[in-house]
Parts: structure tokens; sequence; C-alpha cells
């Protein structure tokens, strides 16, 4: 007998953990996620920033734990946490990153490092100590990649507006996080548990927005004429979360309004 889709999509009793999910794409996937009934836990450091995101408060409440996705104890803090008060892990979003560095002729070793551990090495350490929690009933992680980590930049866009240009070590590192992707999901698929990724496209935030000449270089490039808003990436984390795509692991969603086709 088949499975009715409203049935497949749906993520009642589940429980979903976002880290840097009040930033400005995060925020609408933890709601998004919590719309179709998980219950969603925002992990980050700041719990001013996690209210002001949520403010004001969805109809479907997310909750805030404190984790620094920079140190391994915090993260097995806040899993362990979670778990003790719903009993249960069932989706991990790695979304959260840190770098610094911007001039591509100019990066200095420290930053190269530091740009790398925020945006790969901080998602290998979630994977890594959610594994535990997801072998007891299977699960889905979803890792948060980029266009960026599949093509090179169109640097004539950046020309009048270098601050926005993606330095190296983005790239490079959100190409790792597709690999971490592919490598997971065939070492855990005999656990039950599914890896995928997501790959935005181009999603200026609302202070990059305010520069209308680079947004409408953005906008001339891609094949759908417009920028992403953040509402266009709940469907691929609800679909990747949900039962829906219970027969899909080591795969990229790529979410870009057809920018990487060209």
């Amino acid at each position: 007998m088949s499975t009715n889709v409203s049935t497949l999509f749906n993520l009642s009793g589940k429980v979903a953990l976002v880290t840097g999910g009040y930033g400005y794409l995060g925020t609408a996937v933890s709601e998004g996620l919590a719309e179709a009934g998980a219950i969603v836990y925002v992990l980050g450091r700041s719990d001013e920033k996690f209210k002001e995101a949520f403010q004001p408060a969805p109809s479907t409440p997310v909750w805030f734990q404190e984790c620094d996705v920079a140190d391994t104890q915090s993260i097995k803090d806040a899993f362990a946490a979670i778990e003790a008060k719903e009993g249960r892990l069932d989706v991990l979003v790695n979304n959260a990153f840190y770098s610094k560095g911007q001039n591509p002729e100019a990066l200095t070793d420290e930053e190269w490092a530091f740009g790398i551990d925020g945006n790969l090495n901080s998602v290998h350490r979630c994977i890594r100590e959610v594994i535990p929690h997801l072998k007891k009933n299977g699960g889905s992680i979803i890792n948060v990649s980029s266009m960026y980590g599949m093509v090179s930049p169109d640097f004539s866009i950046y020309e009048e507006s270098p601050a926005s240009l993606n330095p190296p070590h983005y790239g490079a590192a959100k190409a790792g996080v597709l690999q971490l992707t592919r490598y997971f999901a065939c070492y855990l698929g005999k656990s039950g548990i599914r890896v995928n990724a997501v790959t935005p496209g181009p999603f200026p935030n609302e202070m990059v927005q305010q520069n209308e000449a680079f947004v409408a270089q953005l906008k001339k490039k891609n094949p759908l004429g417009r920028i992403g808003q953040p509402d266009d990436l709940k469907g691929a984390f609800v679909y990747l979360a949900s039962e829906a795509s219970a027969f899909m692991t080591g795969q990229n969603m790529v979410i870009d309004g057809g920018w990487t086709a060209w």
C-alpha cells in the first residue's frame, strides 16, 4: 500500500537541529522544518540573535540551544542536552559557518586556516558527534554547500563590487562539504542514516542587497532572472529531512535559479 504524500512530508515527532539557524537563510530553514511538524532546535552562540531572528515568534515555535561549532565539547554537550530533553535526534542541518579574509591575493595562512575550519572542519565535527545519536533510530544529515563549491565565481560580476567577491578558501571548503556528504552517505547508509547536501545559489543577504547595481548583475547572470529568497529553500530541506527522500543519499540538491546550468 502506498504512502500518502502528505504523510511522506510530515515531520511530526522528528527532532531537528539547525546549526546557525538564526542567520539570513537559517531562519527560513528552521521555520520550514517547524512548519512541517518537526521539533526544531536552533544551535548557535547568541541567544540574543536567536530572539531577534524569530521576532515576532513564528506560529510553530523553535527552540534555542547554545552551541559553538568551533568547539567539539560544545557540540557534544549540545547534542546530549537536546537528546536528554527530547529522547531522540532525527535531523541535523549543518548550516553554521565562520570565516575571515577576502582578498584572493592577500589571504594570510591564518585566515585561510580559519576559513577552512569555519566552513569545512566544523561540518565534520558536527557529523562525527551526531553519529552515535542518529545510529539509534536512523536519520538525516543535511549539509549546506554553495554554488561556489561547484563553480568558480564569474569575476566580471564583482569588478564594481569587489567587497562581495567570495574568497578562495570559501569555495574550497564548500567543495569539501560536498565530498564529505558523499563519503558519509556511503559510510552511514548501513546504519539507516542518509546524508545529502543543499547548494544555494545567489542568495545575497539584506545588507548586500543594498548594492542595487551588484544585485542587478546577479539577476542578469541567472537564468531565472532573479536572486533567491530564503523561502525558496524551505521545500528542499523539508524534503531531505522527511521520508519523501527515504531512498536518496549522497546527493546534492542545487537551488540556484539555474546559475550552475550555464
